[in-house]
């Protein structure tokens, strides 16, 4: 690690934890060549993961399109904040488990769907509707049935 004072390569760590906001390591180091002391974290780089989308294009994964997706099914729910984050986390470690650098988009809709059914079943058919694009409401109410 390079002194951030003087530029020199001759860096000691003299102290390391973890931090478990950001799930980050925190490390003092010392540098010997001037002496100075400075602070660096160091953080996981995530694999890049692509999704691919209905229309074939592919984008990179943004875990803000499936809060605001999931925030808006949830609007005026009985659900806890601290759920939704829960089952968002859940999400997505089963996306980052298949070890695949591209997912479709179809794939995230249905594991979230899953997910959203044992939540709370009114924002399960909200996303439903928007996600599978309901062209009507003999379609909703299909799902309807196999809800109930």
């Amino acid at each position: 690690m390079r002194c951030p004072y003087c530029g020199s390569d001759d860096t000691r760590v003299t102290d390391s934890r973890p931090v478990e906001e950001t799930n980050s390591i925190r490390r003092r180091r010392q540098c010997d060549q001037c002496g100075k002391r400075f602070t660096t974290y160091e953080k996981i780089e995530a694999i890049p993961l692509v999704v691919i989308k209905k229309d074939s294009t592919r984008q990179q994964y943004d875990r803000s399109k499936i809060e605001s997706g999931v925030m808006r099914a949830c609007y005026k729910r009985p659900v806890p904040i601290t759920q939704i984050e829960s089952m968002i986390d859940r999400v997505e470690a089963d996306i980052y488990s298949r070890k695949a650098s591209e997912v479709s988009s179809s794939e995230i809709g249905e594991m979230i769907m899953t997910q959203l059914k044992d939540l709370d079943p009114v924002a399960y058919v909200r996303f439903a509707s928007v996600y599978r694009e309901f062209k009507d409401v003999g379609t909703f109410m299909d799902e309807l049935k196999q809800l109930m």
